[in-house]
């Protein structure tokens, strides 16, 4: 749970971010937060999360 809100977060303030460096222009970018809204929403959502729980998983275990 931790990692979803930290994850949220962080893909938020991104978005935030192209919208004030005139990369990304509101519109499209309402667009996308829509659709992750309702991706979150079907059937898929499942796998997308343990996809991204597993690369968060190994991302936690490299050793420098």
């Amino acid at each position: 749970m931790a990692l979803s809100i930290s994850l949220v977060l962080l893909l938020g303030i991104v978005v935030v971010l192209l919208i004030r460096s005139k990369t990304v222009k509101p519109g499209p970018a309402v667009v996308c937060v829509l659709f992750g809204f309702f991706l979150a929403s079907t059937s898929m959502a499942p796998s997308i999360n343990r996809f991204m729980t597993g690369v968060a998983d190994m991302i936690g275990q490299i050793r420098f």
